[in-house]
């Protein structure tokens, strides 16, 4: 029987091999979250450009809001206030008029008889197909 020799050659390609499985291994999952981070941060990059839009809008509705314009705008026609020189019309409801209702005629119902409502429940006749 032969006996194996113990080559330290043979070892070090061996750990080698599991060495090169291993940073390859590492570097894929590095990609893996490079890959994963890359993706969220053009994520946040999008909301952050959303909230800096919505921002600027808010700011410009509270610049209006706060505007004479606004103000008189909102007295003129939401306020019932007048400016100088209006000359303010209040409707007024016609003399005590009460609006008659139009007649509705009672709608009569068609009389059947029981076979032909069991005929329906099996058989459609509107179907002409």
């Amino acid at each position: 029987m032969k006996r194996l020799r113990f080559s330290w050659r043979y070892a070090l390609m061996i750990a080698g091999a599991v060495l090169v499985t291993y940073l390859v291994m590492d570097f894929n999952s590095r990609m893996a979250d490079l890959q994963r981070l890359s993706s969220r941060r053009d994520e946040v990059a999008l909301q952050a450009t959303q909230l800096g839009q919505t921002q600027v809008a808010l700011q410009t509705q509270i610049a209006y809001a706060t505007s004479e314009a606004a103000v008189a705008e909102w007295a003129y026609q939401e306020g019932s206030m007048i400016r100088p020189g209006d000359v303010a019309v209040v409707p007024i409801p016609a003399a005590a008029t009460t609006p008659q209702a139009a007649p509705v005629k009672p709608v009569e119902r068609q009389q059947v008889a029981n076979w032909q409502v069991w005929l329906w429940l099996f058989v459609d006749p509107g179907a002409s197909n």
